[in-house]
């Protein structure tokens, strides 16, 4: 059954601001503004309550006959069909793991079972290396053959080379829908289509683009997809999309006695289970924004309100940054598909650098590369990397204001 969490107002920042505690936090008399969503978000209040919920109420291990077992499994069960709407899936073709690394090593060493030497699997430049690196192991364990699509000078994917990298051995393409680093969306549907096209499967990385795009994997088409709650305003978990034909049938590394149904064979030993209802406390929780006949379509909704708010706060912040002598952007302008997540760097000082003086004026950066090597280094910032700054729902418009004159103050060396 669906049960919505408290109604928010999505058009008052405030109230929605009003469910974050850890808004109320200063540093050096400043409150914080935290820019650094796309590493991890805040999260609002009902999501620890229902991870303390579950533990000191409910606690218990699954499938026995006692009252706390029964209450775990109905919990689990509630947790798949929340992540299933976030995601426009069934419940069954939801699996959870330790985070979206995990869970794409343990997808990829099973999926490699079957893989012989000289199929070919392709990657890509843009993508995280937790999108890169479970595949390109395959090249040593199994022998296959592993093909980079390249990215473009302003970040976005090469889609000729996407095209000129398929072939009638690639059993599977590995991409991400949105840039972690740059915040540039890839039409990962249109991947699909020309990846199912040869006959390979698709895993997309949505890990950045879940927290500021509704995901619709249906429309999307892709056989496997990977997100991790903590990216929007969840505990530290990651979920794992399947189609339910494919969870069903894959070798996935097990034990015997464990469950061989969809989507629990895809899961090894015990799970998070208080993390589980934090997930769909997050999940609840962005349904929450927005009025609707059922919690996809109060999602829907709330994306929609959300993405519009995200555009006109990245606007503001790559057009201000832009302004500034010394500082130099990087990725796509906001008039072209992204997330409100941007990179830049400021001549003459350091990204680290930056990135503490902004926290001395109590605004979190992160800066690096952000495990997204391939792109940084393409870029020609392997060194140093980057300072990236990510807008989320409690994100305000002052906030992003403090950002941009805290960088001028840094690039005038004030």
């Amino acid at each position: 059954m669906h049960q919505s969490a408290t109604a928010v107002d999505v058009s008052s920042t405030g109230e929605i601001r009003a469910h974050f505690p850890a808004l109320q936090r200063a540093h050096n008399g400043s409150p914080v503004a935290y820019f650094d969503g796309p590493g991890g978000t805040q999260v609002p209040r009902a999501v620890p309550e229902a991870i303390s919920d579950y533990l000191f109420n409910h606690n218990a291990n699954t499938h026995w006959a006692f009252p706390t077992s029964h209450e775990t499994d109905a919990i689990i069960a509630h947790a798949r069909e929340a992540l299933g709407d976030f995601l426009g899936a069934a419940p069954d073709e939801i699996a959870f793991g330790a985070n979206m690394t995990t869970l794409t090593f343990h997808l990829a060493r099973a999926l490699g079972r079957k893989f012989e030497r000289g199929d070919e699997v392709v990657v890509t430049e843009l993508d995280h290396h937790a999108n890169i690196a479970p595949w390109t192991a395959l090249e040593k364990d199994r022998g296959v053959t592993i093909r980079v699509v390249k990215m473009t000078a302003p970040g976005e994917l090469d889609w000729d080379d996407f095209a000129a990298q398929l072939s009638s051995r690639t059993k599977l393409v590995a991409i991400g829908a949105a840039s972690n680093a740059l915040g540039t969306i890839t039409d990962v549907a249109r991947a699909a289509e020309m990846a199912h096209g040869v006959g390979a499967q698709v895993f997309v990385d949505a890990v950045h683009y879940a927290p500021h795009e509704l995901v619709d994997v249906r429309a999307i088409d892709c056989d496997f997809l990977g997100c991790s709650a903590y990216k929007f305003y969840g505990p530290h978990i990651g979920v794992l999309y399947g189609k339910h034909e494919l969870l069903a049938e894959i070798d996935f590394p097990k034990l015997l006695p464990s469950p061989n149904t969809a989507p629990e064979r895809a899961e090894t030993g015990t799970q998070n289970h208080e993390g589980m209802a934090g997930a769909a406390a997050a999940v609840e929780f962005l349904a929450s924004i927005a009025p609707g006949e059922s919690r996809r379509e109060q999602l829907r909704a709330a994306f929609g309100a959300l993405h519009a708010r995200g555009t006109a706060l990245v606007t503001q912040l790559w057009n201000g940054l832009s302004a500034i002598d010394g500082v130099c952007m990087y990725g796509v302008p906001p008039s072209a598909p992204r997330t409100p997540t941007v990179a830049f760097t400021v001549r003459g000082v350091s990204s680290i650098a930056v990135a503490q003086q902004l926290a001395e004026r109590a605004v979190f950066v992160s800066n690096g590369d952000f495990y997204a090597t391939t792109l940084v280094d393409r870029l020609g910032q392997a060194k140093d990397g980057m300072v990236r700054a990510g807008c989320a729902c409690y994100t305000t418009t002052d906030e992003v204001q403090r950002l941009i004159d805290g960088v001028r103050e840094i690039a005038r060396g004030v």
